[in-house]
């Protein structure tokens, strides 16, 4: 429902003018202004003094495009800005017909808003009131930002249209709303200490709870972006409970997506703190939210958030998540297809591919989880190629010789031996130079394959052999780690044994 705020002596004029449009008053009611306390969104304007103020669009309904504040009322004025708020384009245009500066305006935000193309206009000769000219700089700002535009435009010279609204906003309230979005770029660009001295500035200033809670929103953003292993503990809590303060925010004033995606966030860092079931819990919230909002694309990506997070735990010693990992996985797929989203597609399948080779099952279905894992992979392979994705690709066909060596026996083929060739296309890409620790682990999950190969003849056992030799020669070299050390050491013991071994049986 959207409102109209006015003084008592003027609703029945208000009141006439809505009821001229056809059904308007189903969506649109006319209230007395000390009421406004009990809005709990941004779905409303206020006529006062024969002038209409739009207020600051915190709910973010719209793209943060300013219109003209105050508006001189009339009512052809009144419906316009009404019928624009309802997403009512046309018959915001034909109102609007008259005051060209307004439609204008509303044809600006319309084509932000549907992703038509914007040219931005020269700067002023002349100098406007105030608030005009601190209009025209973020206007300009949020066009260039957001706007699909007409020519190019330069990052720096962008940030400058928004340093040049800040110096001319009227008060604190439209200089935190300047300031979010400029944030929002600065976010964007990984330009993370700067957008969060911005905040900090902006959060510091006379402002409303509305703005305190959305700069939060954006400072939340910011320190997700600055977590790096190992985890800051002080830095995890400072976002867990400025979530804790933001998801019932957004869930009183009914946004339900922005809910889900800080849902979504909270669940990454119960993840990374080990609180799995808290973590779960909220995924399946979000999901929940995105249900009822009827938004595919982001119950699709929620699901696909929610597969890698039952992934990892499976990957973890867990294996009764495979299933629901798998599923969830599955349901992300109906909306994340090879033509529409190619990357994560192809890192889905990478994951299912793993899934199927290790979720438990009767040994006369293995082979059918073999075969789909075959097919999830090449379907990864296909998109991550050595050539356009060498890192993904070695990951992923590092994951495929470890699949392969789960599959059941191969009548025709063996196994391992096709692991081994998978785990060399890895090595290939995950140089000493370039990636030691991903080269060991590969190293490793070599040698720990290389015993089990069939050799057709003694040449092919024997230069095997002394492939895992100069393997095990490497690692002592390529890694400092105890544990990886030890696992060499034990392959080197377990060769020696073999080499004497073989010279006793060696006729002299």
């Amino acid at each position: 429902m959207f409102s109209i705020f006015a003084s008592t002596d003027q609703l029945p004029a208000l009141q006439a003018i809505i009821d001229s449009e056809f059904r308007l008053n189903e969506v649109v009611s006319v209230k007395e202004m000390p009421s406004i306390g009990e809005e709990i969104t941004n779905r409303f304007l206020v006529v006062r003094d024969h002038e209409i103020f739009i207020p600051i669009d915190w709910a973010n309904e719209a793209p943060p495009y300013i219109l003209p504040y105050p508006l001189e009322f009339s009512a052809q004025n009144l419906l316009a800005v009404v019928y624009t708020k309802l997403g009512n384009y046309e018959k915001a245009y034909e109102l609007a017909e008259i005051n060209p500066f307004l439609l204008r305006d509303i044809d600006t935000l319309n084509c932000l808003q549907h992703g038509v193309q914007v040219r931005i206009t020269e700067e002023p000769f002349t100098k406007l009131p105030s608030f005009e000219m601190y209009r025209y700089w973020h206007n300009t700002a949020v066009m260039t930002h957001y706007g699909e535009l007409t020519h190019f435009v330069h990052y720096v010279t962008i940030k400058k249209y928004y340093q040049k609204a800040l110096e001319t906003a009227p008060d604190d309230e439209w200089r935190a709303f300047t300031g979010k979005h400029y944030a929002s770029l600065l976010l964007d660009a990984d330009e993370l200490g700067e957008a969060a001295q911005l905040l900090h500035q902006c959060r510091d200033m006379a402002i409303s709870d509305d703005a305190r809670m959305e700069l939060q929103n954006v400072q939340c953003a910011v320190w997700l972006k600055q977590l790096q292993i190992p985890y800051d503990e002080a830095l995890l809590a400072t976002i867990k409970n400025s979530l804790a303060t933001l998801i019932p925010y957004y869930e009183q004033r009914q946004n339900g997506p922005q809910a889900a995606l800080l849902l979504i966030d909270a669940s990454q860092i119960a993840n990374l703190t080990d609180s799995f079931a808290e973590s779960l819990g909220y995924i399946n919230r979000a999901i929940a939210l995105l249900r009822q909002e009827d938004i595919p694309e982001l119950v699709a990506n929620a699901h696909y958030r929610k597969g890698t997070l039952l992934y990892t735990w499976a990957q973890n010693g867990n294996p009764q998540f495979l299933k629901p990992a798998m599923e969830a996985y599955q349901e992300a797929l109906k909306l994340f297809t090879r033509d529409n989203a190619p990357e994560v597609f192809a890192e889905i399948h990478h994951h299912l591919g793993v899934i199927y080779s290790e979720i438990p099952d009767e040994a006369k279905k293995k082979g059918i989880w073999a075969a789909v894992s075959v097919s999830s992979f090449k379907e990864a392979l296909r998109y991550f190629t050595r050539e356009t994705n060498p890192y993904e690709y070695a990951r992923i066909c590092n994951s495929y010789a470890n699949a392969l060596t789960k599959y059941p026996e191969a009548a025709q083929s063996d196994n391992h031996a096709k692991a081994l060739s998978f785990y060399r296309e890895a090595l290939d890409v995950r140089t000493a130079a370039d990636y030691p620790h991903e080269r060991a682990l590969t190293l490793l999950n070599f040698l720990e394959i290389g015993w089990f190969v069939n050799h057709e003849n003694e040449a092919s056992e024997k230069a095997l052999l002394e492939e895992m030799e100069s393997y095990i020669a490497e690692l002592a070299q390529l890694t400092n780690d105890p544990s990886l050390r030890a696992e060499a050491a034990q392959h080197q013991e377990k060769l020696e044994k073999l080499k004497a071994v073989v010279n006793l049986l060696t006729p002299r």
